[in-house]
């Protein structure tokens, strides 16, 4: 049986970061996929509640039953491998369908803070490794199963997994970069995957494994310490977004819901009947035939079995491996029962046998497993067996096709700064509109780079192995100075408090939109992203109103007598008491903020300079000016401590570039340590680029050259 890749692929594509998922043809497709399962007639919340918490329960202990009536070690064995396989690509993504449904644009939300505490909870904010992908991790690692968990695109290249696998979290993470055409649905199913809890075939290997896993982690019904639960907060977010949207919204929620029930039933149905087959040996080694066919039908072309080439019984065993399998069996190349005195891994496989290493170790148990199970005194060819194929769930073919297609239209490139920053409010876009923004990055960087090592450069020319932090209390040291030093320079006037205020705000309201990037599910709990993650939580309030950042700047503005439209609405970008200048640097914020891959170096520069830039010195000041005037200080305030040197963001940040940096080779050339150091410099540099004639024309070489050679191939891109 040949895999069918359509899922695969799926899953591979979206687990990209900076992942390109279009509109048109592809909405449709998924719709219609989240409908094939789904029974007709209306359905209750409640009802589906207890539907699947009653399934998830009968389920788990039919699994259970399963191992219970296995009693040979290496037959448990085989069922807890598969079973820890079979479940890898849900349970490697925990939460990651929730990974955009923060944007630029609704930070201020409440609703969507709730939604963005419960994604916090599931990648374990604040902690590298410490997502409930990253403890499903650490079971494969343990159960020897890892080598292609990491990065996630790279599991959808592991044969050892059925195509029905990925059915499930192929379309949840082809929803989540569609935050805002499958909210509803996405909602939908994660409470449903989280009343579910840990799947069902899961319940098997913690059965047989209770402490080689976090199995807390792992459950997504479990809450993190000091979390509410998640079910709980999972449903109040349901309930609140019904009630804002209504029947709409409704109908959403119980549609992916009910969706994402009929695929779990699907595919613990498909994983029951593969590990109920695996009990008998000539399973697993029929599935061994099947998978090394295609590559050993090249050779053996010399060696006869019953007269035909073993090149040609191979070439059957790709579809169906029995003949060759009974072919085997009553060859002289084993011993039924015997599996250590039988040529086929006694000599052939040997370090001095033609098929030395061929076969891997686990292989090589299959093997054995199967001639042991052949008794001597029986018909071999009646114990051989098949793999019988394996009953999936359908591939999302059609969703696919759509992916691969591209878009249905490129879309209209912004037509100034103020456009742009309307249409980056939201995660996603159009081809055009991401050219756009690659244009106008590498144009800023461009300008930045432009006389860098003329003497005005904090950042020295070259990374000490001592790391950043000496450097950072030394500049901190510097703001206390200046700020020592300015003291008796006059405040600004009142008016010129409020205009900075009022100027500042399309900047200020998308804080920390430049590590938006940083909430994608692979990067939010690595070793570099986790504390950029933790950054952006930080300034959204931690999924609180009253700390989110936005709102406690709106506030003054208020206090100011400024009531400025919503952010993400195009009368924000169109306000007339904005200057045009004071879109250019947040929508550089915006564009860069969606390549967290291609700009990393520039953006963990850019976030060590914005985290430092008022720490000890300008928020200080700014205190002082608002108290003159009898404004509110808490958002200066709350700035100057999150942000400090020692354990806040500043701190932070340059430990994120101490670990890019360490990592890399010292040998010259692309992607080596003086090459990304020049990189993460130029990012620094970007929060305030020269503005003068030299770096305006080298932005605008920049831009052209990003025109002709553009970095992304949408249509064609994998």
């Amino acid at each position: 049986m040949e895999t069918n890749v359509a899922t695969r692929r799926l899953y591979a594509r979206a687990a990209d970061p900076e992942a390109y998922v279009p509109a048109g043809v592809l909405l449709d497709e998924v719709r219609a996929e989240l409908r094939r399962n789904v029974p007709d007639g209306p359905a209750r919340l409640d009802d589906l509640l207890r539907r699947a918490a009653d399934w998830a329960s009968a389920e788990g202990e039919r699994f259970r039953e399963l191992g219970d009536r296995t009693h040979d070690d290496e037959g448990r064995r085989v069922l807890v491998r598969r079973a820890a396989l079979g479940c890898a690509p849900l349970a490697l993504a925990s939460g990651a369908w929730l990974q955009w449904l923060s944007a630029p644009g609704n930070a201020e939300d409440p609703l969507v803070l709730r939604i963005l505490a419960l994604y916090a909870s599931d990648v374990g904010v604040g902690h590298p490794g410490a997502s409930r992908g990253d403890a499903y991790l650490d079971l494969l690692r343990r159960l020897r199963l890892s080598e292609n968990a990491v990065p996630l695109a790279r599991l959808a290249g592991d044969p050892r997994v059925a195509d029905g696998a990925y059915t499930l979290p192929a379309l949840l993470l082809v929803m989540s970069r569609r935050p805002d055409d499958f909210r509803g649905e996405l909602l939908g199913a994660d409470l449903c995957l989280r009343t579910v809890g840990l799947p069902p075939p899961l319940t098997l290997v913690r059965q047989t494994l209770p402490l080689v896993a976090d199995w807390a982690v792992i459950d997504p019904s479990t809450a993190r310490p000091e979390d509410p639960p998640p079910v709980e907060e999972c449903r109040a977010v349901v309930a609140e977004l019904v009630a804002r949207e209504g029947a709409a919204a409704e109908a959403a929620v119980l549609l992916g819901f009910s969706w994402a029930l009929a695929a779990l039933r699907d595919h613990a149905d498909a994983l029951h009947a593969e590990l109920t087959a695996s009990s008998d040996p000539a399973y697993d080694m029929a599935e061994l035939m099947r998978l090394r066919a295609r590559e050993g039908a090249v050779y053996h072309h010399g060696f006869e079995l019953e007269g035909r080439s073993l090149a040609a019984w191979l070439a059957d065993a790709r579809t169906d491996p029995s003949g060759l399998l009974a072919a085997l069996s009553r060859s002289k190349l084993l011993k039924p029962g015997r599996s250590e005195a039988s040529a086929l891994v006694k000599g052939l496989v040997g370090e001095r046998g033609p098929m030395f290493r061929v076969f891997s170790p686990d292989d090589l148990t299959v093997i054995r497993r199967w001639i042991d199970s052949l008794p001597a005194t029986s018909s071999p060819v009646e114990r051989a067996g098949t793999a019988g194929g394996r009953a999936v769930p359908a591939p999302a073919a059609g969703v696919a096709r759509a992916l691969e297609a591209g878009p249905w239209s490129e879309g209209r490139a912004p037509a100034d700064v103020r456009e742009a920053y309307h249409l980056l409010m939201v995660r996603t876009d159009t081809p055009a509109l991401r050219s756009w923004c690659l244009e106008y990055v590498n144009g800023w960087l461009a300008r930045s780079r432009y006389g860098m090592d003329g003497g005005t450069m904090p950042l020295p020319p070259n990374w000490g192995r001592e790391g950043l932090r000496p450097w950072l209390q030394t500049q901190h040291d510097r703001h206390g100075a200046e700020f020592e030093r300015n003291a008796e320079v006059p405040l600004p006037s009142r008016e010129d408090v409020i205009d900075d205020t009022v100027q500042t705000a399309p900047l200020t309201l998308i804080d920390g939109s430049w590590l938006q990037g940083f909430t994608d599910h692979e990067l939010a709990s690595s070793d570099i992203g986790h504390a950029l993650f933790q950054t952006y939580w930080d300034e959204l309030g931690n999924g609180l109103a009253k700390l989110n950042h936005p709102l406690i700047y709106r506030d003054v503005l208020k206090e100011m007598r400024v009531d400025l439209p919503p952010t993400a609405s195009p009368e924000f970008a169109r306000w007339p008491g904005f200057r045009d200048e004071s879109f250019e640097l947040p929508v550089y914020w915006l564009c860069v903020g969606r390549f967290p891959r291609t700009f990393l170096p520039e953006v963990l520069g850019l976030n060590l300079a914005m985290e430092l830039s008022g720490v000890g010195g300008t928020y200080r000041r700014a205190r002082l000016a608002l108290k003159r005037y009898g404004f509110n200080t808490r958002f200066v305030d709350i700035h100057n401590t999150i942000d400090n040197v020692a354990t806040g963001h500043s701190a932070w940040a340059a430990d994120a570039v101490d670990i890019l940096l360490a990592g890399l080779p010292e040998a010259p050339g692309p992607g080596s340590r003086a090459e990304t150091w020049e990189r993460v410099r130029a990012g620094y540099r970007s929060l305030n680029p020269p503005g003068g004639l030299g770096a305006r024309r080298a932005a605008r070489r920049a831009t052209r050259r990003s025109r002709i050679a553009p970095i992304f191939p949408f249509a064609d891109r994998r």
